[in-house]
């Protein structure tokens, strides 16, 4: 009946619903068969910011998204959400990497940080915010395998700045960089994004829209970007390290000096 009146009448129709613990859209399900276009307004309830995220659309591309962030004059739309995900970056702490995530066709930087510490459990913890667990312990396990880390009896947490989820392949490299800069506690350079998906056997693997993510990279003022070999790439501006391994990508990320904690260690 709704669907008939919008159509006869040439309007537009809002259709409000709620969503279940489980992530479906509460009551009939030919309530999203219904409309042309289904939008989830989501985020943490410890953060200001909220995203509205396109997963039907008729008339365009879905997993697109718009950030937005609750201020004193109510909710405003972020222009640059980039600058919003960096957060106030520690540029001289240990186990912390930038990537270029991709919602849709919209690319945003986004700052990874890892933490590794010995497990004072009979198993080890491992915990994420913003990344998949399933995706962390696969690339916990190349790099003890192909790589040779021992990680097997450390605890480790992964996080993204601003708890916003990255569930792309593309963020593998930068997992793992900010996994080994704290076991190694090194310091990445925080001019340094890196971008790339990581393989069963270690390599770095091609991903999509790369020129989009150099772009915005570059746009922000990095300077260098790790990157899979093999693909085409613009002219940005910045340096690039094409890659074919993980250990390889290791070997340039962290040729950086130590964190200003162990340098203090070391000055005592």
């Amino acid at each position: 009946m709704l669907m008939q009146m919008a159509k006869r009448q040439n309007i537009t129709l809002f259709i409000v619903g709620h969503v279940t613990k489980e992530g479906a859209i509460a009551g009939p399900k030919v309530l999203e068969h219904l409309v042309d276009t289904v939008l989830y307004f989501e985020g943490d309830r410890f953060a200001s910011h909220r995203l509205l995220r396109s997963v039907k659309n008729r008339f365009g591309a879905t997993h697109e998204i718009g950030v937005f962030e609750m201020v004193d004059e109510g909710l405003q739309e972020v222009l640059n959400p980039s600058e919003l995900f960096l957060g106030n970056r520690d540029e001289f702490s240990s186990g912390s990497a930038t990537i270029v995530a991709c919602e849709g066709t919209r690319p945003i930087v986004v700052e990874l940080q890892a933490l590794v510490s010995p497990t004072s459990y009979s198993s080890p913890r491992r915990s994420t915010t913003g990344i998949e667990y399933n995706r962390l312990l696969q690339i916990l396990a190349v790099l003890e395998k192909r790589v040779g880390i021992p990680l097997s009896k450390l605890d480790a947490y992964v996080a993204s700045s601003g708890g916003l989820s990255v569930g792309e392949p593309a963020a593998d490299l930068g997992v793992a960089i900010a996994v080994v800069a704290s076991f190694r506690d090194r310091v990445v350079d925080p001019r340094m994004v890196l971008i790339g998906e990581v393989g069963l056997g270690g390599q770095v693997r091609p991903v999509s829209q790369m020129e989009l993510r150099l772009k915005e990279a570059a746009k922000l003022g990095f300077k260098q970007a790790i990157v899979p070999k093999g693909q085409v790439l613009p002219d940005v501006g910045m340096e690039i390290f094409p890659v074919a391994r993980v250990v390889d990508a290791i070997a340039i990320a962290l040729a950086g000096k130590k964190s200003t904690d162990e340098s203090a260690d070391e000055t005592e």
